[in-house]
């Protein structure tokens, strides 16, 4: 028996012929926590994974939703960004699920969903698995990096080679002052990126803007493709 890592609840096992003979897969999220965690499914923008089914189709262009459209229409941003993947709507569990997580430094939430980060990150095969970085204030401030800790967590390497200067939280943004903020991101180091296959890790899908600025920084140094994995949006 173990103890699920959303609620700690006890987690009982069904027993039967199979969990006799076969060794049994620890499970990290209970039943009742794993039917509110609502996984992103269906049509969806083929570019940031927005679902068409919650979506106005006056904010529909084709395959991609409004928000990206004015994205791509925009030479300063058009193709830094190819696709970004979230696997779960950020509902009112995830929401209650983020705040343990990102401020109030409960790591061992990355354990609980490191098997969702590693079954999407084994579809493709990247060079690199890049977490968004924190700034050095607000790295202090939560303990660790929350990307960071999740690609660890999926059995991957991070390749922290972006700093992050420090910036009023985004979250106290407003949509505009997201979208329209300054390059924040720098190169940390001399690894050759050139041709190379980026994918950025973070946790939440808002705007796109932190993910976008970071790909851009990412290509002008070279790097030949750029994709995001998330945990919600």
């Amino acid at each position: 028996m173990s103890c699920c890592l959303l609620c700690h609840a006890s987690i009982y096992e069904a027993m039967g012929w199979r969990t006799i003979f076969l060794p049994a897969k620890e499970r990290l999220i209970c039943s009742s926590c794993e039917k509110k965690l609502e996984r992103i499914e269906g049509e969806t923008c083929r570019i940031c994974n927005r679902p068409f089914a919650l979506l106005d189709d006056k904010f529909r262009h084709g395959d991609i939703c409004h928000d990206c459209l004015r994205w791509e229409e925009d030479p300063e941003w058009h193709g830094f960004l190819e696709k970004n993947t979230s696997i779960f709507h950020y509902n009112e569990f995830f929401k209650e699920i983020m705040a343990k997580y990102k401020y109030r430094g409960d790591y061992v939430l990355s354990k609980a969903f490191a098997e969702y980060f590693k079954e999407e990150l084994q579809k493709t095969k990247f060079d690199f698995y890049l977490p968004i970085p924190l700034s050095e204030e607000r790295l202090y401030e939560r303990g660790f990096n929350q990307a960071e800790a999740l690609i660890k967590e999926s059995g991957f390497t991070p390749a922290c080679i972006l700093t992050r200067i420090h910036s009023e939280k985004q979250s106290k943004k407003s949509r505009t002052e997201r979208i329209h903020f300054p390059q924040v991101f720098q190169l940390r180091s001399d690894i050759p990126l050139h041709g190379k296959r980026v994918v950025l890790i973070d946790d939440i899908y808002t705007t796109g803007s932190s993910l976008r600025h970071a790909a851009k920084r990412l290509k002008e140094a070279g790097a030949a493709s750029v994709i995001s994995v998330t945990l919600a949006r």
